[in-house]
């Protein structure tokens, strides 16, 4: 399974819900979502900053990633970012692929 970071920023209304249920309701229900969907919550942090949630989840395929996106920016409390996370070893494994590409004007 492929890891992605979920960066998540809430609307006011998002805000209001936290303050009403707290942190780690919020968190429980991430972990549902997450599992629902076959894959592993592994971190979730709230943060300063531009965004305000920060989560780590393994799940099976990039449409899976987008529905969670697409699933919780659609409720309207937050805006969501999915970015995939490749381990040292896929990176690895890129670095002896041969590709062939030309720089813009060269």
């Amino acid at each position: 399974m492929t890891r992605y970071l979920l960066r998540v920023s809430y609307t006011v209304d998002g805000v209001r819900g936290v303050l009403k249920e707290g942190g780690s309701s919020r968190r429980a229900m991430v972990d549902e979502m997450v599992k629902s969907l076959g894959g592993t919550l592994e971190s979730f942090y709230y943060a300063f900053g531009p965004d305000d949630v920060y989560v780590v989840a393994q799940l099976p395929d990039n449409a899976t990633a987008a529905a969670v996106s697409l699933a919780v920016t659609g409720a309207g409390a937050a805006r969501s970012s999915v970015v995939v996370l490749l381990t040292p070893e896929e990176v690895d494994a890129a670095t002896k692929k041969t590709v062939s590409y030309r720089a813009p004007g060269a």
